[in-house]
């Protein structure tokens, strides 16, 4: 049975490397071609019905490129579509998001201090809040609102602005911000899938038909095409956020995302500015400094601001109460505190380290249990922690990690 702890981190890390590798694609095709719009030059020797050409060099080649807004007088015989680099990059995320915070609900997704509720009602709010962000935005787009693009955008700001302090209201800080990657990154997926290849399609079709195509389907999948470029950024932050504690916990962590998502709005204004020609608008990058630094500044203020510790006790969900009862649990919970707890504590007393790692704590009997199967991967398993072996671990305790670990699996299936 403890075979299948590390066959579901093997899982884990194959599902993340494909996520990590669709998302590269999918990312690097839509800054690509952001880049590449903006930067376009009309001339008086295009074809007809052509909008912009940009010549281009890489790989030792030149490349002549001409943008059409509606098509071409005659469809080429090869036509590539740029769709499924957003298709995988979202079902490899959704993967990562079954594996790790479904599958380890108890532990990672449901904080009881929060919101007590069962597993299964914490996926069910998670799947449908993901349906709820689609919805919701695309009624936007489609009401006379989205006829105002930059009106538009403030009101999905605020949206995303509230679903950052939702999510904090109904599971553990660094769920709350996958979850807001996720739910963002299934608006932008959803564009993709739902409105902008649709759209495209149509077009196709009226030409080869011999219809004229109509214009707007263009613009509706270029607006769309403009809110994923504003959104990448902050998608790929909360991404990264659940190795960092400073950013997801804290009492103000939803106020760290309203502004994480101002910056991705000012870093790609400074790339679109200067893809389009227009400029260097330095500005952007002296505000992002400061919105950065003001997060820097959130991670701390609950001690500066309300006196808190931001001490948080861990909620045990029984399917982990076995370890605690195993006879290796009280050599186990020696080696720990002398091994581990510096740094795994609410306030940890290693130099340098001023959050818990990913907001662990083994201070006491539940929260060792809790994080059993960490522990046994993490330090039995592999000699991942603690990093370097700062604090000489030997053989013999990381041998005494595993056979507590798999002693108690053992232990649950007699």
């Amino acid at each position: 049975m403890y075979e299948y702890a590390i066959a579901w981190e093997w899982l884990a890390f194959a599902a993340r490397w494909f996520h990590v590798v669709t998302a590269i694609a999918w990312i690097g095709s839509s800054f690509y071609f952001i880049a590449l719009d903006l930067g376009l030059v009309k001339r008086p020797h295009l074809p007809p019905g052509a909008y912009g050409e940009e010549w281009q060099v890489h790989g030792g080649g030149f490349y002549h490129i001409q943008k059409y807004l509606v098509a071409p007088a005659q469809m080429p015989e090869h036509l590539t579509w740029f769709k499924y680099e957003s298709y995988f990059t979202w079902i490899s995320g959704f993967l990562m998001l079954c594996i790790v915070y479904y599958g380890g609900a108890d532990l990672f997704l449901i904080d009881r201090h929060v919101l007590d509720i069962t597993p299964p009602v914490a996926i069910a709010i998670s799947l449908a809040s993901l349906a709820f962000g689609w919805l919701v935005y695309d009624l936007l787009c489609k009401s006379p609102l989205g006829r105002n693009t930059w009106g538009l955008m403030a009101v999905l700001y605020v949206v995303l602005v509230f679903m950052a302090w939702g999510y904090t209201q109904l599971f553990t800080g660094r769920a709350a911000f996958l979850h807001l990657g996720a739910f963002t990154a299934t608006i932008m997926s959803a564009n993709v899938f739902m409105i902008i290849i649709p759209n495209q399609k149509i077009v196709v079709a009226d030409l080869i038909a011999g219809r004229t195509p109509d214009p707007k389907y263009g613009q509706i999948a270029k607006q769309r095409s403009l809110h994923n470029n504003y959104l990448t950024l902050p998608v790929i932050f909360f991404m990264l956020s659940n190795h960092y504690p400073l950013a997801f916990g804290t009492a103000f962590n939803w106020v760290i995302a309203a502004l994480v998502f101002l910056m991705g709005v000012t870093i790609r204004h400074w790339f679109n500015t200067t893809h389009a020609r227009k400029g260097r608008p330095t500005w952007t990058w002296i505000v992002t400094v400061i919105l950065f630094i003001l997060i820097m500044w959130l991670s701390t203020a609950p001690k500066l601001l309300t006196g808190e510790t931001d001490a948080h006790a861990t909620a045990v969900a029984p399917a982990f109460q076995q370890f605690a009862g195993d006879p290796h649990f009280p050599a186990v919970k020696q080696l720990v505190s002398t091994r581990c707890s510096m740094c795994h504590a609410a306030e940890p007393a290693y130099e340098g380290v001023v959050r818990p790692p990913k907001g662990v704590m083994l201070e006491n009997d539940a929260e060792i249990a809790a994080h059993a199967r960490e522990i046994y991967i993490q330090s039995g398993r592999s000699h991942a922690m603690p990093p370097g072996n700062v604090t000489d671990i030997t053989p013999d305790e990381r041998r005494l990690l595993v056979a507590w670990f798999e002693s108690a699996v053992e232990g649950k299936k007699q």
